[in-house]
């Protein structure tokens, strides 16, 4: 029970709800135990009359009696059973709303480092349905552990006073009923999980067949992956009648054992009445109900405790996320005006899970307004670069300065809302193309949306599909072409007015005319932006105020577009490459 105890922050928040609630519940079980009474009642009083121990004026007049008061008991016990639902069941739907927010807060605030390590449907499964079996602990769980102490405490009693010997033996069954349903319980929580792991596998299996179907016709694998699917589906299957058939002992035995106590109840309240230890007949009937009354509260006991077993393995499942402390920490509250110099000096920066060494002794300097671009080939840091000044990691050893401030020293919201980036795989939402490039600007008016998509060149892709701007998107943009989800994406960083413009060969999917009416623009629009272009072509770097030629992780050469091409080195070889490539 440990693990749930991060739970109990939630109940205080919710504390009035929970005592009146606590209340509900004994008011809905004392006016369910008066129903049973008021039964009994009316059975002696009917017996009274059969025996001509009464009159009919006086049956008429006690039935009407006890019928009002088991009609107005009625009513209360449901009326009060209704509330008692609204109390616990709704603050355990509020609790439940209240944890998936804090894990969704908690993953926000989560370092890049901490998505690589962990996969999408782990994050995804325990926001879903690890916080659903916590709040099956936080309502209903807690309900019926309530109900059923209050409705021992107030049955027993009553029934022991009543007939001390044969409440003993009524109550015989319930034990066993309870360890019964405890050890069923238990079997089918083992069972159950199994059959979500498989139910996340299926799920797995056909959103990766649906994102990659192209790929599965192009290589006309759909036989294979069908049979791969239907032997997936086949085991799901097979684990899922194993789970059936356990449970498909659960209400037998519990009516077995109900039809056990009411036997008892017959057979040993029957002999007692006859020898007049219990001289009502409405006596016996009100046990054969109590009997029947206390059965699915010991039941739940069983029940109960299975989902707080289930529920606690999930809150500790939850509880590893919740405690991990993002690597990256914002160590300055107060928000930190941003110009946008930048400095490297001797950076080093090591990715903790591969353990590989992107950047080595890196120094270089970009003054506000001013263009780099970095040049390397595959692997050698360029984007690195890119994830250091946005904070998404934090160096190794030594220094990045912004405004000539440690980039530490920073307010982190402030660094990371004055920059514009542009990823190389550019990332849109199943949303309309006007409201992805308001990501950038959720404010902004639909004239400056139409004014920076002009600017990215994409407008008159735009206007051309049916319903324009309001077009809405596939999954991660698949309605668009490589191209268009680019220019898209650089859209929606230039309309947020950035600092800092970040452009991680984020024109490698356009033509070279394209990627030459963007990047002029580009300097119109962001004259006064530190602009940092990572890209593969020398068109894309040639008109930068510095270049920076990057290998292994370490700068190679730097300078102009003109003094590099003038020393022989690997961008006069690119130069000299795609030049040749152009021409031909």
């Amino acid at each position: 029970m440990k693990a749930l105890k991060s739970l109990n922050k939630y109940f205080l928040r919710y504390k009035w709800r929970l005592i009146l609630g606590f209340f509900i519940v004994i008011a809905a079980r004392v006016f369910a135990v008066a129903n049973v009474n008021f039964i009994g009642k009316i059975v002696d009083v009917v017996r009274s009359y059969l025996k001509g121990d009464i009159t009919q004026d006086l049956l008429k007049s006690g039935l009407l009696k006890y019928l009002l008061f088991l009609l107005g008991a009625t009513a209360l016990s449901g009326l009060f059973t209704f509330l008692m639902r609204q109390m616990i069941i709704v603050v355990s739907r509020f609790i439940e709303a209240d944890l998936k927010d804090d894990v969704y807060a908690q993953y926000q605030r989560l370092s890049l480092g901490f998505y690589k390590k962990n996969r999408t449907g782990d994050l995804m499964n325990r926001i879903s349905e690890d916080v659903s079996k916590v709040r099956m602990y936080v309502g209903p769980a807690i309900m019926y552990l309530l109900n059923a102490i209050v409705l021992f405490a107030t049955v027993i009693p009553y029934m022991y006073v009543t007939a001390p010997s044969l409440t003993l033996y009524t109550l015989i069954p319930l034990p066993v009923l309870s360890l019964a349903i405890y050890k069923l319980s238990r079997e089918i929580h083992k069972r159950s999980t199994i059959v979500q792991e498989y139910l996340s596998k299926l799920t797995t299996f056909t959103q990766e067949s649906f994102s990659g179907i192209a790929v599965i016709k192009s290589y006309t694998m759909e036989g294979q992956v069908y049979g791969n699917f239907a032997q997936l589906s086949e085991d799901s299957k097979g684990k899922n009648l194993d789970l059936v058939k356990v449970q498909a002992f659960f209400f037998p035995l519990m009516v077995g054992l109900i039809g056990a106590s009411n036997l008892l109840v017959v057979f040993i309240g029957g002999k007692q009445y006859l020898d007049g230890t219990i001289t009502e007949l409405g006596t016996l009937v009100e046990f054969i109900m109590f009997v029947n009354m206390l059965t699915w509260p010991v039941a739940t006991v069983g029940w109960v405790t299975s989902i707080i077993k289930a529920a606690e393995a999930s809150q500790i499942r939850i509880n590893e996320f919740l405690d991990v402390q993002p690597e990256i920490q914002n160590h300055i509250e107060v928000a930190t005006p941003i110009q946008g110099d930048i400095t490297f000096k001797d950076v080093t920066f090591t990715y903790d899970d591969t353990n590989i060494t992107a950047l080595k002794n890196v120094s270089f300097e970009v003054k506000n307004g001013q263009t780099l671009a970095i040049i390397g080939r595959t692997g050698s840091g360029k984007s690195t670069i890119l994830e250091l000044i946005g904070r998404l990691y934090d160096v190794t050893s030594g220094k990045i300065m912004v405004d000539g401030t440690t980039i530490t020293q920073v307010n982190l919201n402030s660094l990371r809302s004055s920059i514009g980036y542009v990823p190389q795989d550019a990332f849109l939402f199943s949303d309309s193309i006007k409201e992805n490039i308001k990501f950038g600007a959720t404010e902004a008016t639909d004239e400056e949306v139409t004014a920076f998509a002009k600017a990215a060149s994409v407008h008159h892709n735009i206007i051309d599909f049916k319903n324009g701007y309001d077009t809405v998107l596939g999954e991660r943009g698949i309605t668009l072409s490589g191209g268009q989800k680019q220019r898209v994406s650089i859209a929606r960083a230039l309309i947020g007015n950035p600092k800092i413009m970040l452009l991680d060969d984020s024109l490698s999917a356009v033509d070279t005319e394209t990627e030459e009416e963007i990047l002029t623009n580009l300097a119109k629009i962001a004259a006064h932006t530190t602009t940092i272009i990572v890209s593969h072509r020398i068109s894309s770097a040639k008109n930068a105020d510095h270049i920076i030629i990057l290998d292994e992780g370490r700068i190679t050469q730097q300078g102009t577009h003109n003094q590099l091409v003038a020393q022989d080195g690997y961008y006069k070889e690119l130069y000299k490459k795609q030049m040749d490539e152009k021409e031909s």
